[in-house]
């Protein structure tokens, strides 16, 4: 836990450094298709007006999902990393 904390710490602060907000911001996720994954990210987001594109992998047992969102702060980006992370089999690149 501690380590993902550290983690999102770090992330603030190269955010605040290299990103003028508000500005759009790109989300990378990968996640399993076995249940109902890329929806749940989907519906994460949805509400803000971000523009979400999937691909499906060659096997078919993943779906990639990227979105692109306006945010306005640092803060804000963490925010949707943390909902995110409580999906099931979910990967953030």
């Amino acid at each position: 836990m501690t380590d993902k904390k550290e983690f999102y710490k770090k992330l603030v602060v190269q955010l605040d450094e290299t990103t003028l907000f508000p500005c759009d911001y790109l989300y990378k996720f990968i996640v399993p298709t076995d249940e109902n994954q890329t929806k749940e990210v989907s519906d994460l987001f949805t509400h803000k007006g971000a523009v979400i594109t999937t691909k499906k992998s060659k096997t078919g047992k993943y779906r990639s999902v990227s979105i692109m969102i306006k945010l306005e702060s640092s803060t804000e980006v963490i925010e949707y990393y943390k909902k995110a992370e409580k999906i099931k089999g979910i990967i953030s690149l």
